[in-house]
């Protein structure tokens, strides 16, 4: 299995901090965001190899950075008007690396107090496509992200990114798995208009299509989007305090 992490975007809410360094190589603790997600990842031995998709920006700072297993992969974008979107940029790393195996799609911001591990084995037992779920009970925060409705076994119903009326208060973060089957219809569900920006268009085009479960979100997730945010992270982790 690949995991594909996202760190594409520019971080336009965390100016100064990001405006010529990339969010994912901040620390926090010890450790850059990155190699939070890594290391735990690699302490399962399902992936076999990680790839970093970012912008032609930032690319240098990812090379600098990579450990072995690690690739980077420069979309050839430089500003964030000219960006590919979420989706198109996971098309591009599967182009880019040849990958024909199941992938771990992940966003290169988020800090977790749970291993992703235990994601990996839910879709495995599930032989399909995944996607996680939590309860999030301000309507606000529900219009602003991806929501779904699932039945008894976790398979979801509807998803709905962004959605004016949410149908339910399951909102999906960030992470993906998707079957190598599944993510061979990348290029055809963008010829046929699905969203690319967001990360999980793509998921919410499957759902109608194929199989697709939500397994619940077994801990905590620290999205880091502001200069607020990155602050209480890193006190949470007792890293850096002053920004």
């Amino acid at each position: 299995m690949k995991c594909i992490i996202l760190a594409a975007g520019y971080a336009t809410r965390l100016y100064p901090l990001t405006e010529n360094f990339p969010k994912p190589l901040l620390k926090v603790g010890e450790k850059t965001i990155l190699d939070h997600l890594i290391d735990d990842l690699k302490s399962g031995a399902e992936v076999d190899e990680f790839a970093v998709v970012t912008n032609h920006k930032f690319a240098s700072h990812f090379s600098q950075w990579a450990p072995e297993g690690v690739r980077v992969v420069d979309d050839m974008t430089s500003t964030n008007e000219t960006r590919l979107g979420a989706v198109r940029d996971i098309e591009f790393c599967l182009k880019s690396l040849g990958y024909k195996d199941d992938i771990l799609v992940i966003a290169g911001d988020n800090v977790l107090d749970f291993s992703l591990n235990s994601f990996v084995r839910y879709a495995a037992d599930k032989h399909a496509s995944c996607i996680m779920r939590y309860y999030e009970s301000e309507p606000a925060r529900l219009r602003k992200s991806a929501v779904v409705e699932v039945d008894l076994t976790d398979r979801v119903l509807t998803m709905e990114e962004k959605p004016s009326e949410p149908k339910s208060n399951w909102c999906c973060p960030p992470f993906y798995y998707y079957t190598a089957d599944d993510a061979a219809l990348i290029p055809q569900a963008i010829s046929e208009g699905c969203a690319v920006d967001a990360p999980g268009s793509f998921a919410s085009y499957l759902s109608s299509r194929r199989p697709l479960y939500a397994m619940q979100m077994r801990g905590k997730r620290y999205d880091i989007g502001t200069l607020e945010s990155y602050k209480q992270v890193c006190q949470t982790y007792k890293g850096i305090t002053e920004i």
